[in-house]
């Protein structure tokens, strides 16, 4: 439903929602002709779809659950119950609040309590999360004949004797795939109980394992598996998912093994509005990089939209995506609820990850009692927190993927009335998109959850970890398609292949004597060595970074954030592994400027159609940061500083496409637009990569040309940002049309005149976003998609 409709604007009187009736409120004072509310549509309410309890569920379980309210099973809770029972590895991938978790509780609980030797492990990717279904669980099993389950946690805050008891007693283990990679499989032979009788494993909110985190995951899971069977266990996984493009799919490369999806929500959902809004740009006297215009920012529209709610006494949630942003969002909707009521500004509150289990209890508590009215938060709040039913939930940009923005969407939708879910665009190229492209968004899901466990530099460490918790034999090495990566450890001393030593006088392959390669693995860390931030007065670490990003966020001078606290970089050893920082709030973010260059290795794959080649390949990228910029939070930039720091080289994958000067000029894009055309074409395809690849643009780069010299021809290259790759260049590569289709509706959506940070312009561009042609990338993209035609496929290169 378009938003410039009569019927949506204020003071029709057409009977309206309680969602729209909030929207209304927000565009009160704002003039109809104004276009920032680009889209309005209207959710009508789902009715439950009920279901039968399982025959074969205990009768003690179901009692327990409907002691704690559940009076029936929904539709899509019983299926997937019902696979899991029936031994069938399951994903079901439905919306927040819709109950996931009874789909693995009615099978888990059922087993334990008849089999009283069986066991099971629960996996989650975040603490609070876990803490959470721990909590639940344990009010399940708090009564005879369930209370011999015994839950337990083993996480990094399990003090020592608690961890001795959970490896003797606990049958139900809570815990993530930090301490399940360097405390459990590491150690197994004292795992051996649980191990043994192994019968569930849950892995909760699989969807946010993408990308390198998700490569590691994937393999901790395959090496879970296999110790499992090493001890006799063959279990069962079942695997909770928000709403993604082919969960299935998803769920068997997480694991490593075929997987049935369950995908209809049989769960009630009340009505809601969703809009969509663009923040207007500033005047003429605000300008960014270049003169560019600068949109007024999504947190302090954010801000007065939740200030308007708040007054209307609606119960409202705000998404932001920095832990720094939130505790503004918050201030200066406190600040403006002060002219209105001074007892309201008291009512609204900060929070972000990091705060203690009672504090979160006792947020969950005041929103849902209503003495709380509005909460500005990270997506602490996304994952393992009980609070839904919500007037209102505010987005203030993009969350990254369709499936956060489902999550935290899911907060809004009272049982009895309507709820506005409204998202803020950021000043970004898919933000643009999806506001002005709402179909993207609110039809059915295009990305897909992107891992890559055969990345060598992954899954060597890997496989090094696997081959000391038991020996790897050629089978194995062979399944896992690493004959060669395994040949170069043996070169290296990490590992060595021994004929003759098993029973069967086959070959296996150890690790060597003094090797610890559990330790040089951090499952969430990225891949190489680790920078330490420290800070230089007082000598605390504050965390670490990949020491291939740190020339680009630790840079001296740059601006660093940790855990809402502000920081300046004073100085980065690259050879030390440390960065010195001190505490310091300088009114201004850094971003850096970088010179990359590229150079292909190897084509792995190449397609042609006409005038235009596209390509998947491996490729080596030196990158130098040179300088950084200072821009205030109203987006202008204040100056640029330069740097001098050491190249650094990335091998990685990239997918490129060339096309020939007389294509260019079919196009009207003259030889001296050349280079501005591609490069503005190649910032707003980065930016649009996270649409069909759960990627940020931070996770990808890119490099364009106009004579590259291993082509010979104008050429785009966009490149996962990891050894190895990630994972998003290739699925750019297989969905090509659909990724640049998209990017060149977003720069044909964007409103400014010449290119701006919601287009074509990149935060961390290396030549200062210029040239850049906006007209020329629109031009040049259009013809792109020409020669593609309707297939894809091309013509393949020998």
């Amino acid at each position: 439903m378009n938003a410039r409709d009569p019927e949506l604007r204020p003071g029709d009187n057409s009977p309206v929602s309680y969602g729209r009736s909030l929207l209304n409120r927000v565009l009160t004072g704002v003039d109809p002709r104004d276009p920032r509310l680009t889209h309005v549509t209207e959710l009508p309410p789902r009715i439950a779809q009920v279901a039968k309890w399982p025959e074969w569920a205990s009768p003690d379980v179901i009692a327990a659950v409907q002691a704690v309210g559940v009076g029936a099973p929904w539709q899509h809770q019983s299926e997937a119950a019902e696979h899991a029972a029936a031994g069938r590895h399951v994903v079901v991938s439905t919306g927040t609040a819709s109950g996931k978790s009874l789909a693995y509780q009615l099978p888990v609980l059922t087993t334990l309590q008849h089999d009283p030797r069986a066991t099971a492990l629960y996996l989650s990717p975040t603490k609070a999360l876990g803490a959470d279904q721990l909590r639940m669980i344990n009010e399940l099993t708090s009564e005879d004949p369930l209370r011999a389950i015994h839950p337990a946690p083993y996480d990094g805050d399990t003090p020592a004797e608690i961890r001795q008891w959970v490896r003797a007693h606990a049958r139900w283990v809570f815990t993530n795939p930090d301490m399940l990679h360097v405390g459990m499989l590491r150690s197994h032979q004292r795992w051996g109980r649980l191990l043994r009788h192994l019968k569930y494993i849950v892995v909760d909110e699989c969807h946010t394992y993408r990308g390198v985190f998700g490569s590691h995951v994937a393999l901790v899971l395959r090496r879970l598996r296999r110790l499992a069977q090493r001890y006799g266990a063959d279990p069962v996984f079942v695997l909770c998912s928000a709403t993604t493009a082919d969960p299935a799919a998803t769920a068997e490369k997480l694991i490593g093994a075929p997987c049935v999806a369950v995908t209809s929500d049989g769960s009630p959902q009340g009505s809601r509005t969703v809009a969509l809004w663009e923040p207007p740009l500033l005047g003429a006297g605000v300008t960014g990089e270049n003169g560019a215009a600068v949109r007024r920012s999504a947190g302090a529209e954010a801000a007065r939209v939740m200030a308007d709610l708040v007054t209307e006494g609606a119960r409202t949630l705000t998404f932001v995506r920095s832990r720094v942003g939130a505790e503004a969002v918050a201030m200066d909707t406190r600040r403006l609820l002060a002219d209105v009521d001074a007892g309201l500004p008291g009512r609204v509150a900060a929070y972000r990850a990091g705060y203690l289990a009672e504090d979160r209890r006792a947020l969950e508590s005041a929103l849902s009692e209503g003495s709380l009215l509005g909460a500005a938060t990270t997506n602490a709040l996304e994952l393992g927190v009980d609070i839904a039913g919500l007037d209102a939930v505010v987005v203030a940009g993009y969350p990254g993927t369709v499936a956060s923005f489902w999550q935290q969407a899911g907060r809004a939708g009272r049982r009895t009335q309507g709820s506005l879910v409204l998202l803020i665009a950021r000043d970004d190229p898919l933000d643009t998109y999806l506001v002005h492209h709402p179909e993207a968004l609110l039809g059915r899901p295009l990305e897909a959850t992107i891992t890559d466990p055969h990345n060598p530099y992954v899954l060597g460490p890997h496989l090094l970890c696997a081959a000391l918790e038991q020996p790897l034999t050629d089978a194995e090495v062979h399944g896992f398609q690493a004959w060669e990566l395994l040949s170069d450890l043996a070169e290296q001393g990490l590992i060595r292949r021994r004929d003759g030593v098993a029973r069967d006088g086959s070959a296996r392959w150890f690790v060597t004597a003094d090797a610890h390669p559990h330790d040089a693995v951090d499952v969430r860390g990225g891949i190489g060595s680790a920078i330490a931030v420290v800070d230089g007065e007082s000598g605390r670490m504050l965390g670490t970074t990949d020491a291939g990003r740190a020339p680009a966020t630790l840079h001296p001078g740059a601006v660093h954030l940790h855990q809402g606290e502000s920081y300046v970089v004073d100085e980065l050893d690259l050879d030390e592994g440390v960065a010195l920082v001190h505490a310091d709030t300088p009114g201004w973010s850094t971003s850096a400027r970088a010179l990359t260059s590229l150079d292909i290795e190897e084509v792995t794959e190449e397609r042609r159609f006409g005038a235009l080649t596209t390509a998947f390949a491996r490729v080596l990228v030196t990158r130098q940061v040179v300088g950084y910029l200072r821009r205030l939070p109203s987006g202008e930039v204040l100056d640029l500083i330069p740097l001098d720091l050491p190249p650094q080289t990335l091998p990685t994958r990239a997918v490129f496409y060339t096309v020939t000067p007389a294509l260019l000029a079919r196009a009207g894009i003259d030889p001296r637009q050349v280079a501005g055309a591609l490069h503005a074409a190649e910032h707003a395809a980065i930016g649009m990569l996270p649409l069909v690849a759960t990627c940020d643009r931070w996770d990808i780069g890119g490099v364009s040309t106009a004579e590259h010299p291993d082509t010979g021809l104008p050429t785009v290259f966009v490149y996962d940002g990891h050894p190895g790759g990630a994972g998003f260049a290739e699925r750019g590569f297989t969905r090509l049309r659909q990724w640049l289709t998209a990017t060149l509706a977003a720069i044909e959506s964007c409103v400014c005149a010449n290119g701006c940070p919601s287009c074509v312009q990149s935060p961390k561009c290396g030549n200062g976003n210029n040239p850049l042609d906006k007209a020329g990338a629109a031009r040049l993209l259009g013809a792109v998609l020409d020669e593609l035609g309707e297939d894809d496929g091309g013509t393949p290169e020998p």
